[in-house]
């Protein structure tokens, strides 16, 4: 994303806003941040954004559809940009590794159980909670 990107979702361009956006598009795809690992990474490069700002980019992010915000069970916030993709996450239980998969199958389902209901599929998320199998 590039400074662009900002201004066409009616937010400035500030120093803040664009360290931020580059650390989340830094992230590996199996990787989701929280506020503090963003604050803590922006520390460790020398920028000197206070926690409380990161937090209101990733809300003003959240708001302007930059940014999905995951609030997976017993965790943290989770931000990850959002590209556009639709994927599902696995938490791990144990270790609380979230792992992410694209499943076609799981769409096409979805859609007909709607549509033998008398709707539309608008949107869906999903989260498995998973253990290891032993």
């Amino acid at each position: 994303m590039e400074s662009s990107e900002l201004k066409r979702a009616g937010l400035k361009v500030t120093h803040p806003r664009m360290r931020i956006l580059e650390l989340l598009e830094q992230r590996t795809p199996r990787q989701h941040m929280t506020a503090e690992d963003i604050y803590r990474q922006l520390l460790e490069q020398g920028d000197e954004i206070g926690l409380a700002t990161v937090y209101r980019v990733l809300t003003q992010f959240e708001a302007a559809g930059l940014v999905v915000k995951h609030n997976f069970e017993g965790g943290h916030a989770l931000y990850e940009l959002d590209r556009g993709d639709h994927h599902y996450h696995m938490v791990d239980m144990a270790t609380g590794q979230i792992s992410e998969f694209e499943s076609p199958e799981i769409v096409d389902l979805l859609g007909r159980i709607a549509d033998q209901h008398g709707y539309v599929l608008d949107e869906h998320s999903l989260v498995l909670y998973v253990r290891k199998k032993r």
